[in-house]
């Protein structure tokens, strides 16, 4: 009988750092797939492989960290979790909230969350609060309710959610049979690079690889404190997943990076957009527009003549495209190519069959 996949926590709970007792709250996330890129392997003539965490429940990374931190959180007693969010975040406390049967709060800049991530949130039952301020200012707030009040924090300031989201680093070697030479993916709080780089070195050490790989991260340009060294203040960009300012893992961060030999850099909302849409047009793959920097920025390596011939290349794309549709459309000027009467010789001529 083909093995079914049981959940992050069923799968590498053995690996992971908990404490004794914990239950299992879980949506069967994890097991992701790893899609090979034909149009970036032969763009760069080199091994190009996306892992697509847009097929996670509520379609984004966000899930494998939170199935852990929720766990822990109920094993502990909690009644109730909050988070401060951009959208994904919120999405997934809500679902395992509501799986787990805890009250979620969630704390969201105003106006700055995409509708359908929003939506997500809401129909898992979650309570609503809308900060006028960003999303540093949220997280503030979340610390302080969790420090003064009987909820449980579930941010990726939580070390449980970085045993979740590490997790992915050990399927991407069980399916390569190695680490990759260079990992690539869009930075914002900053948690899943410092993850993926805790679940490589662990696998390097457990003798499951035989190396580590360079991580490579891009960051929206409007809002790139790694890469400039500062917090930014007022964080901007389209893509509102890494629209954050002063990361919550940016020590852990700055650790991986270089620890890896890797590097920060920053790449702008047009290149995000434009990476967005050829992603979805070559290969079939529809994600968010934070989830399309890292392509981005492989595409601006390769205009500038950087090379990537013969290596061996994982992309992590971080949720999936129908989290944010309203900024998908918004690049297209016209929705529907052509309007035709019920007529097939009419629809085969606009479609240039004849």
């Amino acid at each position: 009988m083909a093995h079914q996949w049981r959940g992050v926590l069923e799968e590498y709970g053995d690996r992971m750092s908990l404490p004794e007792g914990t239950p299992t709250i879980t949506l069967r996330e994890g097991g992701t797939p790893m899609v090979d890129s034909r149009w970036l392997s032969g763009l760069l003539d080199a091994e190009v492989w996306l892992k697509v965490e847009g097929d996670n429940p509520t379609g984004s990374f966000k899930d494998r960290g939170m199935t852990v931190a929720l766990s822990v959180a109920v094993g502990q007693g909690a009644e109730a979790v909050v988070c401060a969010s951009t959208g994904n975040t919120s999405a997934s406390m809500a679902a395992y909230a509501a799986k787990a049967g805890i009250k979620p709060l969630v704390l969201v800049p105003q106006g700055k969350i995409a509708a359908g991530k929003l939506a997500q949130a809401i129909v898992h039952g979650a309570q609503v609060i809308m900060v006028r301020g960003n999303f540093d200012d949220c997280l503030r707030m979340s610390r302080e309710l969790a420090e003064h009040y009987p909820v449980a924090l579930v941010n990726s300031v939580n070390p449980m959610r970085l045993e979740g989201q590490k997790t992915a680093s050990f399927e991407i070697v069980d399916f390569l049979g190695d680490a990759p030479e260079l990992h690539v993916l869009p930075v914002g709080n900053a948690g899943n690079v410092s993850a993926y780089w805790k679940g490589y070195v662990e696998s390097e050490k457990a003798g499951a690889s035989s190396r580590r790989p360079r991580m490579l991260g891009w960051q929206a340009a409007g809002a790139a404190p790694l890469v400039l060294g500062e917090p930014v203040a007022h964080p901007e960009t389209v893509a509102s997943a890494i629209r954050i300012g002063n990361p919550a893992s940016w020590h852990l961060a700055v650790a991986a990076r270089d620890e890896s030999e890797g590097s920060f850099r920053a790449i702008d909302d047009d290149a995000i957009l434009a990476a967005q849409r050829e992603l979805a047009a070559r290969d079939g793959v529809f994600v968010e527009p934070a989830s399309a920097a890292g392509v981005a920025g492989l595409l601006r390596d390769h205009a500038d003549g950087v090379s990537y011939a013969g290596r061996q290349v994982v992309v992590t794309v971080t949720g999936h495209g129908l989290k944010d549709i309203d900024t998908a459309l918004s690049t297209f000027t016209d929705l529907v190519d052509t309007v035709v009467d019920a007529d097939v010789d009419a629809a085969a001529a606009a479609a240039g069959l004849r």
